[in-house]
């Protein structure tokens, strides 16, 4: 795919969730050719689509597809994931509600019977999870842009003591701190290949996210800590992207743990 027909999708992506979330944008994309573009330019299709997610405020299961995908099981179901805190939840193919505001449908709690790993197989599979781990760390990044984007929209807008918000020093820095912890998730994600890359990226990825809202929250006052604004909708889906597949603080031990046993750190990026 050149430069030219990613651009072309990514536009017709962009639209595409912009007009539909849920179930129906589920359909949308399955129209669209989901499934090829999932199977044939994965390096492409799952950068581009979950990071949309997180810029357009949309959300669908594609998950589930990336995970089934990577585990040569066939798309289109739902499965059980793992989240923070030892729990299970599965993100659901209908608009089945929770207790959130505005009925937004996050992942449900996934009553398992016995201890059946992801994908029911014994003693789970990192490989795996590390497809999803990337995929969810472009949703959160692209969900950190976009709360970054209102922000920074407020600051060049609003004007105190006669001056703009932006010109503030204080403000700068916390506008400038979200934007090098994401170039730095994005950077990361794009250097994951392998099961500890992929689980580093996730990390840094959930961290940017989780700077984003408290720097973004912040800049934008009042109006920030309000269900009337459009940032508190990126804030819930970053606090739950986060939890999926091991939050930030867990992988991070998670890691740590692993160079400990290994008692090496490995180079994880060519410079």
């Amino acid at each position: 795919m050149d430069a030219a027909e990613r651009d072309l999708l990514a536009e017709t992506l962009r639209k595409t969730m912009t007009a539909a979330s849920g179930a129906a944008l589920d359909s949308a994309l399955a129209d669209l050719g989901w499934t090829e573009l999932l199977t044939e330019v994965p390096d492409t299709a799952v950068p581009l689509a979950f990071g949309l997610l997180g810029e357009t405020g949309a959300h669908a299961p594609l998950l589930n597809d990336v995970l089934l995908h990577a585990a040569g099981r066939p798309l289109g179901g739902t499965l059980p994931l793992p989240y923070a805190g030892g729990a299970w939840v599965v993100w659901e193919r209908t608009d089945k509600t929770g207790a959130t505001l505005d009925g937004d449908p996050p992942p449900h709690a996934a009553p398992l019977d016995g201890d059946l790993p992801l994908c029911g197989v014994p003693d789970g599979d990192p490989v795996r999870l590390a497809a999803g781990r990337r995929a969810l760390g472009w949703w959160l990044v692209g969900t950190g842009r976009a709360m970054l984007g209102l922000a920074r929209a407020h600051v060049l807008d609003r004007t105190q003591f006669g001056r703009p918000l932006a010109s503030f020093q204080a403000v700068r820095h916390r506008l400038a701190e979200t934007l090098v912890a994401l170039d730095g998730a994005e950077a990361t994600l794009v250097a994951a290949e392998d099961d500890l890359g992929s689980l580093l990226a996730k990390a840094a990825a959930g961290q940017s996210a989780l700077t984003a809202a408290r720097h973004c929250q912040q800049v934008l006052g009042g109006i920030g800590f309000t269900a009337e604004h459009t940032l508190h909708r990126h804030v819930r889906r970053a606090l739950v992207l986060d939890g999926l597949l091991g939050s930030a603080r867990e992988l991070t031990r998670e890691a740590g743990a692993l160079l400990r046993e290994a008692r090496e750190a490995p180079r994880l990026v060519q410079l």
